[in-house]
């Protein structure tokens, strides 16, 4: 008899992320009846009793299967149904197979279900990033760093800066899938089973990419976890950087931005007032992402083969992974409904400097001086107040003891911050000739994520359909 304290507080844990692996377990349940009557192990009326009511079971959401942790944890609450519908053929699901082989198997199909959504998410984020960076090529505003001006840019260079980050981190989702999507199964504890020795045949069965080859490996590994974790919060950190930039830019103080009004809620107090509530659940969710990456790698810290505390991150990591693919679909919806003010940009260029530096190059270029010379000269007009002829030339004087005179069109051409911008053509720069070759790149590689994910899609799709179809044959139904 267990003791009623460890079923509230080990098999209610375990149970209560049931929904989670609910759909995972009756895939590994199906191939697993499968693999033990195409081996002629399960036979006759066990066969048909034993696939049949996996079937049935399957065909239930898991509010409607008896999940109670009266009746231990997942794997034997799902036994515990089944025996009370066909007896002691529920016990041939047993056949060469531990508890946690059959929830781990579950678990990587849950996952791997969700990097694909992620991935997804993530490319149609980096394909509405690239959409509305192209619309504002020419939108001029001031670049900031540490929240100061520093040069002349357009809204489009600054948006499509949070492309990549999103691009590399689909990137890394899509390599760790290589790592979830394999299969455990046929490892048992640690070393396997005589009876079912063609673990790369289950393997296929539930449209793994592969087995996992070293058995202990299988059953034990959890870095492929940590890292899908980590790229998705980071994939969320990326965000909330845009978020919080986006929270101060739709400030009346700045004004360059304002959040549709689906992304708002209004004050309930202060009639004038509407606060930029979706930008809140970004920098909040990016936060929790963060906490859930330091319990995941606490967690799986661990003397090998004792990875039992993974109960603890069966429903903590499916629910990181839906938050981020919630996230990220919530940040593409902002992002492509925001309602940028031009104008409102363009003149915050008035009230800084962001032609100093390229000022202070041609000073160094014209009168020979070093940099960290001109620097001083501008540096000291600046104070002045005033970028002008007669501000730069008494600069000069002060610093160097001449005056340093440039003519009227000259330097109103290099303090025109359009023009400015026009000049960044190098790589990566700002200028529409130096934008479009990223903007036609990044549109292609979220195009081709969004495919590939597509395709890895389908095949899994088509497996799961060929499982139930061979399981509903086996069951001559």
């Amino acid at each position: 008899m267990t003791a009623d304290e460890l079923v509230a507080a080990g098999y209610g844990w375990e149970v209560a992320d049931a929904p989670e692996l609910h759909d995972g377990l009756n895939l590994a349940d199906l191939a697993h009846a499968v693999e033990l009557a195409d081996r002629g192990i399960l036979t006759g009326a066990a066969r048909t009793a034993l696939l049949g009511a996996l079937l049935d079971l399957a065909a239930l959401p898991a509010a409607a299967v008896d999940y109670d942790p009266a009746h231990g944890e997942v794997y034997d609450a799902r036994e515990h149904h089944l025996a009370l519908r066909i007896g002691d053929h529920a016990g041939w699901l047993r056949a060469g197979r531990t508890r946690r082989e059959a929830v781990r198997t579950a678990f990587r199909l849950r996952v791997r279900s969700q990097v694909l959504d992620l991935v997804a998410a993530a490319a149609d984020l980096a394909a509405v990033l690239a959409r509305r960076a192209g619309e504002h090529v020419e939108t001029l505003m001031p670049d900031y760093t540490y929240l100061q001006q520093a040069q002349p840019t357009t809204f489009g260079h600054y948006l499509l800066s949070f492309a990549d980050p999103v691009l590399r981190d689909a990137g890394r989702l899509l390599f760790e899938l290589a790592h979830v999507d394999a299969s455990p199964a046929g490892s048992g504890a640690a070393n396997g089973s005589r009876i079912l020795d063609d673990r790369d045949g289950t393997a296929r069965l539930l449209g793994f990419g592969h087995a996992i080859e070293h058995t202990r490996d299988a059953m034990w590994q959890t870095d492929p976890f940590v890292h899908v974790v980590a790229a998705a919060t980071t994939l969320l950190v990326g965000q909330d950087k845009l978020a919080e930039d986006l929270e101060i830019f739709a400030s009346a103080e700045f004004g360059f931005v304002d959040l549709a009004e689906a992304h708002s809620r209004p004050s309930i107090l202060m009639p004038q007032k509407r606060n930029p509530y979706a930008l809140t659940v970004v920098r909040g969710s990016a936060g929790v992402a963060l906490g859930r990456l330091t319990g995941t790698l606490a967690v799986v810290k661990t003397p090998s083969a004792r990875s039992d505390n993974l109960i603890y991150l069966y429903g903590e990591i499916p629910r990181t992974l839906d938050l981020a693919v919630r996230v990220t679909a919530l940040t593409t919806g902002v992002v492509g409904s925001l309602t940028p003010d031009p104008a409102r940009m363009e003149a915050a260029l008035d009230l800084g400097f962001t032609a100093a530096a390229d000022l202070a190059e041609l000073l160094m270029s014209r009168f020979g001086a070093d940099y960290r010379t001109a620097h001083r000269v501008v540096q000291r007009a600046v104070r002045s107040g005033s970028l002008s002829a007669d501000a730069v030339a008494a600069a000069a004087a002060s610093v160097v003891g001449t005056e340093w005179r440039l003519p009227d069109d000259e330097l109103a051409a290099m303090t025109d911050a359009r023009a400015l911008v026009a000049s960044r053509t190098a790589l990566g720069g700002a200028a529409p000739a130096a934008m479009a070759p990223m903007l036609d790149r990044v549109r292609g590689e979220a195009a081709a994520l969004r495919s590939d994910v597509d395709d890895r899609r389908a095949a899994v799709h088509a497996a799961e359909t060929a499982l139930r179809a061979r399981a509903t044959a086996l069951a001559g139904r």
